[in-house]
């Protein structure tokens, strides 16, 4: 703070002004936080940074990643989920500790995922809130409301997460390129036994009550404390009126994802646009996916992009190096230029490179490649 300064909040001015002749030296902000009764947040040591598009990541939060990430200059970071559960790791104190670890790095957290991760129904942190089961569900979005409320007073202003019960879906794995192996979907081969999940038959009606019904919930919280809440799509797309082992898969469509981000229309509520699973549900993607961008961007309705490609489209695909694809990333980039995007453009799914531990390898070319296409756009 520059001398003479003050904090201002809910009308007292609380000055932190130092001219050498009084008793005690300036605090630091972390103390005089504690003792004016402030959120820890504001001991935030990192400087507001011009907004724009910039590479990021999601990744394991422990130091041995982050001075790798650092290493290769991927400065804005999405953590892993704190814990499955509302414990210490979710307090303010503990989403602090989060922060400041990876501010230690030179790295800024841009976003934590809420333990509502892309699981199976079964394996899944908040299963209720997908299986509409009260008053179970009510005991879990009340924990989602205390995490993000906890996550504005750390000063972690967007979350991401999942509306899921099939999880992500694929068949068997293909051969990439040079000896790689891609992730792959073909639904032609995807297992339907048994032919209905642990949810039982779930319609489409009831999967929007779903999804309706902890949006009413949530979003209001979300805003009220001005945080961003970033939802995934339905990773990939089913057929209709089929679905897949009983589930309607509503997030699926693009039809679907505009219908989700009406439900609640407020600036708080959006997308963890994953071009890549967006890419799944279009029959041409390299064609229709800049409408798409086009239509959530400029509504401002993209919060992060996961930035991957893939070869195919709708039930046939496989997910390929971002240089291998069928949609052109950079014009796709220039694309999310156009409609005024500022936000992280990350990987996601990288192949397998045998020998590969960990995926460092298949990750670092997928950073320097979307650091290459953001220096040929931004210059």
């Amino acid at each position: 703070m520059k001398p003479g300064g003050a904090f201002q909040r809910r009308g007292l001015r609380l000055s932190l002004e130092y001219n050498g002749n009084e008793k005690h030296p300036p605090m630091d902000r972390r103390t005089f936080s504690k003792l004016a009764g402030l959120p820890l947040a504001f001991a935030s040591p990192l400087p507001a940074v011009e907004r724009k598009i910039v590479l990021g990541t999601q990744h394991v939060s422990d130091d041995a990643t982050l001075r790798f990430l650092a290493a290769l200059g991927v400065n804005h970071i999405c953590s892993d989920v704190p814990s499955r559960t509302l414990d210490q790791n979710w307090s303010v104190e503990g989403l602090i500790k989060r922060r400041e670890q990876a501010e230690s790095f030179g790295l800024r957290i841009e976003a934590v995922p809420l333990p509502m991760s892309s699981l199976y129904i079964t394996k899944a942190e908040s299963p209720n809130i997908m299986l509409g089961k009260s008053p179970e569900r009510d005991r879990e979005i009340d924990n989602i409301c205390t995490m993000i409320r906890n996550c504005a007073q750390a000063g972690i202003l967007m979350v991401k997460y999942n509306l899921t019960i099939l999880g992500v879906v694929r068949s068997a794995s293909t051969p990439g390129r040079g000896g790689s192996t891609y992730s792959t979907f073909r639904y032609r081969d995807a297992s339907q036994a048994p032919p209905l999940t642990e949810a039982g038959e779930v319609s489409a009606p009831e999967m929007w009550e779903r999804i309706t019904y902890f949006l009413q919930r949530v979003v209001p919280v979300a805003a009220e404390n001005k945080v961003r809440m970033a939802c995934h799509p339905h990773d990939p797309a089913m057929p209709e009126p089929q679905g897949f082992r009983g589930v309607h898969r509503v997030l699926g469509s693009v039809d679907g994802l505009k219908r989700f981000i009406d439900i609640q229309p407020n600036p708080y509520h959006g997308l963890n646009f994953c071009q890549g699973t967006v890419t799944e549900m279009l029959h041409d993607p390299n064609r229709e996916i800049h409408d798409v961008i086009r239509y959530f961007g400029s509504r401002r309705k993209i919060f992060n992009v996961h930035f991957r490609n893939i070869r195919g489209g709708f039930l046939d695909f496989q997910e390929t190096f971002p240089d291998a694809g069928d949609v052109d990333m950079l014009t796709a980039l220039k694309t999310y230029q156009e409609v005024g995007y500022q936000g992280m453009l990350m990987p996601d799914h990288v192949p397998v490179i045998p020998g590969d531990t960990g995926g460092r390898q298949a990750f670092a070319f997928a950073f320097g490649y979307i650091r290459g296409l953001l220096q040929a756009v931004q210059g």
